[in-house]
């Protein structure tokens, strides 16, 4: 008997420590900062709507509808991060302390539609101490922040190629120039994030005291930080499908 209530045991908590990466895409914000970057889409396509022409602005809306389907971005996003995260325990404890929680808050925040709304002509500069400009330093060292940004531009971008490659077929080439195009495109990207990120992480954990800041460096600086945000990032790369052509997107597995 004692046999018997110890593998009833054990086979119900399989599900909770196989559901720790679920757990953790949840508390790290992910499905906010998901359904922030939707309604900023949806306003993109707003705007362009009177200045494209009507089919050239159904295929742009019909590819990003395909590519950035919810459920379809949250699917390849947690596939990649169960993948490249072995150990998500460490990551899910910081994310649910207290200072994970305002770390979230802080971020969520940042890219809602009132915060860029508001921010459309730029961020405020930022004053700060040497001390908290030190810690900021760290922390943006420590962040992929400029590999993130990047590659949600460049999902963007991705959409617009998509549409003028399905009316003009040939148009942008193919195979490794269109690879070399993309890492160009990337790096590029990226220089231009850098020149303000400092300015852009005191302003978004602006909240946080020092004593919290330099804690949420520590996290960052230390080898679980890092192991998560190198599968975030990747994570990232996958959910807006970077990369990919419409054709190689993969239909959303209806979930039970």
């Amino acid at each position: 008997m004692r046999v018997l209530l110890a593998c009833l045991l054990l086979l119900l908590g399989l599900p909770s420590l196989a559901d720790e990466h679920s757990q953790l895409y949840q508390a790290a914000g992910w499905p906010e900062q998901r359904a922030h970057f939707i309604s900023a889409l949806e306003a993109a396509q707003q705007r362009y709507r009177s200045s494209l022409p009507p089919a050239v602005y159904q295929a742009l809306v019909d590819n990003s509808n395909k590519r950035f389907a919810p459920q379809a971005v949250d699917q390849r996003a947690q596939a990649k991060l169960r993948a490249q995260l072995a150990d998500p325990a460490p990551a899910l404890a910081f994310f649910r302390s207290p200072l994970g929680r305002k770390v979230v808050a802080a971020e969520v925040k940042a890219t809602s539609r009132e915060e860029l709304l508001k921010n459309a002509n730029g961020l405020p500069r930022m004053q700060a101490e040497a001390t908290r400009r030190l810690l900021i330093r760290h922390l943006a060292q420590a962040l992929p922040a400029r590999e993130a940004g990047a590659e949600v531009s460049l999902a963007l971008a991705g959409v617009a190629a998509d549409s003028l490659s399905q009316m003009l077929p040939g148009l942008l080439g193919g195979g490794q120039a269109a690879l070399g195009m993309l890492e160009s495109q990337r790096q590029r990207l990226m220089e231009q994030i850098g020149e303000d990120l400092d300015n852009t992480l005191l302003y978004v954990y602006r909240e946080l005291s020092d004593p919290e800041l330099e804690e949420f460096v520590e996290f960052a600086q230390s080898a679980a930080g890092q192991a998560y945000y190198q599968a975030a990032l990747a994570a990232v790369r996958a959910g807006l499908a970077v990369g990919q052509s419409s054709e190689q997107l993969a239909p959303a597995t209806p979930s039970i």
